[in-house]
């Protein structure tokens, strides 16, 4: 049995899908990819788009976190991530659909924002786990790279602007369920955690992510302003993430 998963090593999409194999203890094999570098390779294996996570389990070739997750819980049952009951698997997966549909991309226009004007802080990031000389190339073609990510992102400052409201309205719902009860569809963990915690990930840096974080200093002055503020929200999130990753 061969399990590989293709990725980006910052992307909260890659992540997500990367708790749920080890929570289910499952062994595979990463290959990380350079944005940008990886279309021809994605859409040789799905023929269709260049998005990542995709994995591959001996040929069988699965896209998209949420259809990998559906895909493991069939081909690795235990531990489950979806409720039995069919009320509360309905309310994780609504849940799961979105924080994929609203948080992911959120933050992704956010943070990307302000961190493509700082080079030397967001190439260590997009380079992840790919071989150094990807950063010397992401250096020399930044300006290019910035444009292309701006463009198929369509990041500006009215889209991250939309962006932060989107994340604190999530982050205060969330801060909020969770201050009443331990999960978000009931009593025990389910993918709807795994989401909320895995996607919102990148606004408290956990030590398990694959990537070399920046210190504060070096984080643009509005993302590490809004970050000081908004901690006391995200303790709740970031504690199922310690827990239960």
């Amino acid at each position: 049995m061969a399990i590989k998963l293709y990725q980006f090593c910052i992307s909260h999409y890659c992540e997500k899908v990367r708790w749920a194999l080890d929570y289910k203890g499952i062994k595979y094999e990463t290959v990380n990819l350079l944005p940008g570098q990886h279309v021809k390779a994605i859409k040789k294996m799905t023929g269709a788009e260049s998005s990542v996570p995709v994995l591959d389990h001996d040929g069988q070739i699965i896209q998209g976190s949420a259809q990998i997750i559906d895909y493991l819980e069939q081909a690795f049952p235990e531990p489950t991530l979806t409720p039995d009951d069919p009320a509360l698997r309905q309310q994780a997966l609504d849940w799961e659909k979105k924080l994929d549909e609203l948080a992911g991309p959120a933050i992704r226009t956010w943070v990307y924002h302000y961190f493509l004007q700082r080079p030397k802080v967001v190439i260590p990031l997009l380079a992840a786990g790919t071989p150094f000389y990807n950063r010397i190339a992401l250096s020399l073609a930044f300006s290019r790279v910035d444009e292309i990510m701006r463009n198929w992102m369509k990041i500006n400052q009215k889209t991250a602007d939309a962006a932060q409201q989107t994340l604190e309205d999530l982050v205060t719902e969330l801060a909020e369920i969770y201050g009443q009860r331990p999960y978000l569809a009931g009593e025990q963990f389910s993918r709807a955690d795994l989401a909320a915690a895995g996607l919102l990930a990148p606004l408290f840096q956990p030590s398990q992510y694959p990537v070399p974080w920046p210190k504060p200093a070096k984080i643009p002055k509005p993302v590490q302003a809004w970050l000081n503020d908004w901690q006391p929200k995200l303790e709740s999130i970031a504690r199922i993430y310690q827990k239960h990753r």
